[in-house]
C-alpha cells in the first residue's frame, strides 16, 4: 500500500489533506450527540442497544510495515467510518420503532437492507394493523 498511489497526483492529495482531516470535528460532535441519544433514549424506547464494538474497529495502526503517516490515516479511517457506520445503525434502529414503512419505490433509491423488514409504502392496511399489536 502506498501512501501516494499516483505519485503524479502528490500535489493535489497534499490539497486535500486539510478537508478530510477537518472532518474529524464534525465527526466527534455526531459521535458524541448520538452516543447521548442511543445511550437515553434506547432505554425510554425498549430498542435494544446497537453494539458499538461491532462498527468501530480501530487495529490496523498496529502494522508495523506502516509509517506514522499511514497509520495516523488508519486510525482516522477506522473511527471515522466506524462512527458514521454506528450512528447508521442507531438511526435505522431508530427509524424501525418510530415508522418501519419503506419509500415509495423509485430506481434511482438506493434502499437500505434494514428496510426489508418495513412495511410496503401505501399499505395502510398492514399498518393499521401493526398500530394495534402495538397498542395492545
Amino acid at each position: 500500500m502506498d501512501y501516494f498511489k499516483h505519485p503524479e497526483r502528490e500535489f493535489k492529495h497534499l490539497l486535500t489533506i486539510p478537508f478530510i482531516w477537518a472532518l474529524l470535528g464534525p465527526i466527534l460532535i455526531i459521535d458524541l450527540f448520538f452516543e447521548l441519544y442511543h445511550s437515553f433514549c434506547f432505554p425510554v424506547y425498549g430498542i435494544k442497544k446497537v453494539d458499538r464494538s461491532k462498527y468501530i474497529k480501530i487495529d490496523r495502526h498496529k502494522l508495523e510495515y506502516l509509517d506514522i503517516k499511514q497509520k495516523l490515516n488508519c486510525i482516522y479511517c477506522g473511527y471515522a467510518n466506524g462512527v458514521l457506520n454506528y450512528t447508521s445503525a442507531i438511526g435505522a434502529a431508530t427509524e424501525k420503532y418510530w415508522c418501519g414503512i419503506k419509500h415509495k419505490s423509485d430506481k434511482e433509491f438506493i434502499e437500505p437492507k434494514y428496510h426489508q423488514d418495513f412495511l410496503e409504502y401505501g399499505d395502510q392496511e398492514s399498518y393499521e394493523e401493526e398500530r394495534e399489536k402495538s397498542a395492545e
